[in-house]
């Protein structure tokens, strides 16, 4: 606890000693506060004609009116506080809670985005197989089918064979026909 403090002010144009444990300052600050509030009144009309009694009552009241006024001011200012300090723990709550909906959220799309790689590659790979497939080169198959399918021509090398063929014929015929012909003269 600190220690008593005792102070002289000046109230109303006599000097008190006032005593408490509060600082100094804060003893001649209340004192001001008094001689303002005698001040406010002095300078009504009707106040000075009052009989002193009834002036120290009026200004007794007039400062228990500032007290409850300025009391009750602090309990609704008190009251915003605690709403403030609620609205800041939700807020916090919500934003500790999407932080970590936000973590759960990043660790799914990661596990998505490594599954879509896994699915394209193996997307790749079967196109692949596909592709190998029409075109006769199943992976997989035994060697034998494999070879065997290398000695059947394609269509293309078919009519490629039947061609050269058809021309070895022709130039055949007519190298036949030329000794004919030969013949016959």
């Amino acid at each position: 606890m600190s220690a008593k403090t005792d102070a002289e002010v000046i109230i109303g144009g006599k000097v008190y000693t006032l005593s408490g444990y509060e600082s100094e300052e804060y003893l001649q600050k209340v004192a001001s506060y008094i001689n303002n509030k005698r001040n406010e009144y002095d300078a009504l009309e009707g106040y000075k004609r009052l009989p002193v009694d009834m002036q120290s009552t009026l200004l007794e009241l007039n400062i228990a009116d500032d007290y409850f006024k300025a009391k009750s001011q602090v309990e609704k200012l008190e009251q915003d506080l605690e709403a403030k300090e609620k609205e800041i723990y939700d807020l916090r709550h919500d934003l500790i809670s999407n932080q970590i909906k936000m973590e759960s959220d990043e660790k799914a799309l990661k596990e998505l985005e490594k599954e879509n790689k896994e699915l394209l590659l193996n997307k790749t790979k079967l196109e692949a197989n596909l592709e190998d497939a029409l075109l006769g080169k199943v992976p997989g198959q035994k060697k034998e089918d494999n070879e065997k399918k290398d000695n059947i021509p394609s269509n293309a090398m078919a009519a490629e064979e039947m061609a050269v063929s058809d021309k070895e014929e022709s130039k055949d015929t007519e190298h036949n026909k030329a000794g004919q012909d030969k013949k016959h003269l």
